[in-house]
């Protein structure tokens, strides 16, 4: 069953109603026999023709196609009457049944189905217009005319008593089609500008989703990488804790065993002791004074009060004293580590940013990539011109970073290869660059590898690193108002290695020294 859309098609550019023995001009529109042949007699006197719908020019009057394809369709359609849903308003003329209407005149104030609409008159006046019910609208409600001009000083639709004898008298007027065309063209403006508005907003809206997707991703990576320091912090204070309990256990035991001789020790002598007082009493108890008398080695029989009892107590009182008690400076030293651990702990927000060697300043034995964030040893030298801001010690080459940090809190990693010897650091920009490594001096500070060991330099003070680092990458982090310069191993879970302390007086610039192999710079993040 055709719906409504499907006959709007099969309707007459001119007439605005179905098609009546349709033909086609050669540019390809359709128009009733009868309409298309009106407009071409109305342009006989001018000697050029054109088509209504694409204004195509023709210099003869063109001959009409006669439409097979569309004259079958239209039989097929025209034998099939729309649906009352496809409407749901009725033909006014058909009383008997309630057929659906196609087209409404406004002259006739009617509804019209395809029966009646073809034996319509399609003089000019009969207005038709798509089904409707509210007629009366399309009318003046003063001269109860159609309405068909449009007033511009009042933006109001108007018949022809109110342009000429009405309110409306004297103003400027327009056709309905023609002001409805005006319109429209404002109206495609504006949704021209609404288009270009809403693409705007749509990418817009793409940038705020990349900006939250991008977010979401940084904050699972700081989660991961907070939960992996925290691990790290708990694992840390497990260790200490385990170390603070087994040296309380093992100064215990010391002191138990010690305390357990000096028992042992007192228990024969109280046993001795109680010796002598049975043998005393013994003599007490006999009442043969020439027994008493003569009883040999009466001088170790001695009274304790006389003093011989004070000594021995003493002694033993120094044996007491003897006995060290739990070390509580060793256990305080340990929980000094607690605070290096927590004074080691530094939270740096990720802030995606860029760092960049300067090969201004890189020496003519160092290969720099074209990112620039690779230095390599070079084996031959570099044809660079030779000024006062480039490191000119052969045997130690050696780059700066373009970036410069005065303020805030930033981190940088760096890789170093397996077979790499050399230092990573910061230093400042007054740094002298003819024959001074980073780390011998006071302007730099640095982390060094050599011979696969590592240790952190600074003004030529060098202290060593645990010689259990494995990884190649490594993590400098920077908290300059706070004056601290940091070095992480990145491991799983990353361990800090060292924090300088310095109060800061110049802008410090990321610097390597490369003696053998390449170290990379693998990004940087600042907050």
């Amino acid at each position: 069953m055709a719906s409504a859309a499907l006959r709007d098609q099969l309707d007459c550019s001119i007439c605005l109603i179905t098609y009546t023995d349709p033909v086609m001009l050669r540019c390809g529109h359709n128009f009733c026999r009868v309409c298309i042949g009106r407009v071409l007699d109305t342009q006989d006197g001018s000697g050029v023709y054109s088509c209504p719908e694409c204004r195509e020019e023709y210099q003869e009057r063109p001959a009409l196609m006669r439409c097979v394809a569309l004259c079958n369709l239209m039989e097929n359609i025209l034998l099939t009457p729309p649906t009352p849903t496809e409407t749901g308003i009725c033909c006014t003329y058909c009383v008997d049944s309630a057929v659906p209407a196609v087209r409404s005149c406004l002259h006739c104030e009617a509804s019209l189905c395809d029966k009646h609409l073809r034996a319509h008159s399609k003089s000019p006046e009969h207005v038709l217009s798509e089904p409707s019910t509210s007629l009366e609208k399309r009318k003046c409600s003063v001269h109860k005319k159609m309405l068909e001009y449009y007033c511009t000083e009042d933006a109001a639709c108007i018949c022809v008593s109110c342009s000429l004898a009405g309110e409306h008298r004297g103003h400027r007027v327009e056709i309905l089609d023609e002001a409805s065309e005006k319109k429209k063209k404002k109206l495609r403006n504006v949704l021209q500008k609404l288009m270009t508005k809403r693409e705007k907003t749509e990418e817009r809206v793409q940038s705020v989703e990349e900006r939250r997707r991008k977010a979401q991703e940084k904050a699972a990576g700081e989660a991961e990488r907070v939960t992996a320091l925290f691990t790290d912090i708990r694992r840390r204070l497990d260790d200490l804790e385990k170390r603070i309990l087994s040296e309380i256990s093992r100064q215990e035991k010391e002191e138990s065993l010690s305390l357990s001789v000096l028992i042992q020790q007192l228990e024969i002598k109280k046993d001795e002791l109680s010796r002598k007082m049975r043998h005393i009493e013994e003599l007490c108890n006999m009442a043969d004074p020439l027994t008493v008398l003569q009883e040999p080695d009466t001088g170790d029989l001695c009274d304790p009060e006389e003093g011989g009892g004070d000594e021995d107590t003493g002694g033993h009182d120094r044996q007491l004293h003897d006995v060290d008690d739990l070390d509580v400076t060793v256990i305080s030293d340990t929980f000094r580590t607690l605070c290096d651990i927590i004074s080691g702990i530094r939270i740096y927000v990720e802030d995606p940013a860029d760092i960049l060697l300067d090969v201004n300043t890189a020496n003519n034995y160092l290969l720099i990539s074209d990112d620039l964030k690779t230095a390599t040893r070079a084996q031959k030298k570099q044809n660079r011109p030779e000024t006062a801001e480039r490191f000119q010690d052969y045997y130690h080459p050696q780059v700066m970073s373009s970036s410069r940090f005065s303020s805030g809190r930033h981190y940088w990693d760096v890789e170093i290869s397996r077979s790499a010897e050399g230092r990573v650091g910061m230093c400042y920009p007054s740094i002298d660059r003819r024959g001074l490594v980073i780390g011998n001096n006071n302007k730099s500070w640095c982390m060094k590898r050599w011979n696969n060991q590592y240790s952190v330099i600074h003004d030529s003070n060098e202290i060593k690193l645990p010689d259990n680092i494995s990884s190649n990458r490594f993590r400098i982090c920077l908290d300059y108002e706070a004056g601290q310069l940091s070095f992480y191993e990145l491991c799983d879970p990353m361990r800090h290695l060292h924090t300088f302390t310095h109060t800061f007086t110049e802008p410090l610039h990321a610097a390597l020294g490369v003696w053998k192999g390449s170290i990379k710079i693998s990004g940087l993040g600042s907050n």
